[in-house]
């Protein structure tokens, strides 16, 4: 049954606010550095020639992680929950397939954070016994994510076994 879970690519996109989403994380993530060297650069005048060019270079990253990663990472972000299992592939050089069978799922559970609010989304997070850690459907739509951890957990409630 693996096999056949795992031949086929899981057929939902992400919704396009994701990449607004990712967007505001990204320059949330690079405020602290760089105000920090900022007002060092201020204050410090004898570290000011090298400061100025980490500033600059940090500037420089976090616009272009801005600009370009959101709409990639939308790009090759697939999910898909069915009455088997729980699919997300993610990765942007090496491709993480992830897939978690149901009879396998411990928790799952659903994060709206502020950031998620604004943008209308909501992460679901499927738990399994798996070293590898859980399965993240991240960035989806706040309705359709509270409908799929309710489908999940109706599933799994009605599952025998002990998932593990």
């Amino acid at each position: 049954m693996t096999d056949q879970i795992a031949s086929r690519p899981p057929r939902h996109r992400l919704p396009r606010r994701a990449v607004g989403y990712w967007t505001a994380r990204g320059v949330a993530g690079a405020v602290p550095p760089v105000a920090g060297l900022a007002v060092a650069y201020g204050l410090a005048e004898g570290a000011r020639p090298w400061l100025g060019p980490a500033l600059a270079v940090v500037v420089v990253a976090a616009v272009a992680y801005a600009t370009v990663v959101p709409s990639w990472r939308h790009a090759v972000h697939r999910w898909e929950a069915t009455g088997e299992a729980v699919y997300a592939v993610s990765g942007w050089f090496v491709r993480d397939w992830r897939v978690a069978p149901l009879s396998r799922v411990q928790t799952v559970d659903t994060v709206r954070g502020p950031l998620h609010r604004v943008f209308g989304l909501a992460t679901v997070t499927v738990t399994t016994a798996s070293a590898h850690g859980p399965v993240r459907l991240e960035a989806l739509d706040a309705d359709v994510a509270a409908a799929t951890a309710r489908e999940l957990t109706e599933i799994v409630r009605a599952t025998p076994g002990d998932a593990t």
